[in-house]
């Protein structure tokens, strides 16, 4: 998944997006609401991971903003504040789930992929394409009952798309979400990569809308 990570803690932010980098994902770390929302304006999202007090004010009422302007993304609220009526009002603000401060780093990765299954309408974390079956917890494709090794471009490529199947994702989307802030993929790039993953899990998996983007079929 593409992450926005809003914390302006220093020594969690940074062990916060270490951690989610070790475990495949791509993140875009930011200590402000400022410059959040102008990547948030100009870059694709799976999910925003949210620290409820910031510098330049609340991470709540961002939230709120963001929904009242039709803003889907799931939405994580971290904070230290534990009472029952703080987690009321972050959830009611908002907020597809909400994680009191210290967690364990499982845990928000758990919560995570649950908040951005129920976004998809995606019951299960394991689904089927035919005779491809995708484990998205455990991060394992399975051909015909065989595992098959893909690569962590080439899977978070394939994820991005299996979140979204049955709609087109263009191919500057698509690059936006296996790609961090302000980074650079070689022009024919993500082409390689899409033919690498047809030849491991069959060409008609994912199809290509010609002049529009690409879609793995539902």
């Amino acid at each position: 998944m593409r992450l926005l990570l809003l914390e302006d803690d220093l020594i969690l932010g940074e062990a916060l997006r270490d951690f989610l980098r070790s475990e495949g994902h791509v993140i875009d770390w930011f200590p402000r609401l400022l410059e959040a929302s102008a990547a948030l304006h100009n870059e694709p999202y799976d999910a925003l991971l949210v620290d409820w007090q910031l510098p330049d004010g609340s991470g709540l009422d961002w939230i709120r903003g963001l929904r009242a302007r039709g803003v889907t993304t799931p939405m994580l609220m971290m904070t230290a504040r534990d009472l029952l009526s703080d987690r009321i009002r972050g959830l009611d603000g908002g907020a597809d789930d909400y994680l009191v401060k210290p967690f364990p780093p499982e845990e928000m990765v758990a919560r995570l992929r649950a908040v951005r299954r129920r976004s998809a309408g995606v019951v299960s974390p394991r689904l089927r394409f035919g005779g491809v079956e995708v484990d998205l917890n455990a991060r394992i494709v399975y051909l015909d009952g065989g595992p098959v090794d893909l690569t962590q471009r080439e899977w978070s490529i394939f994820e991005a798309l299996v979140h979204r199947a049955g709609r087109i994702v263009p191919r500057g989307e698509l690059e936006a979400l296996i790609l961090g802030f302000g980074a650079e993929l070689a022009s024919n790039a993500l082409e390689v990569h899409i033919s690498a993953i047809r030849r491991k899990l069959g060409r008609e998996l994912i199809e290509t809308v010609r002049g529009l983007g690409y879609r793995v079929p539902r």
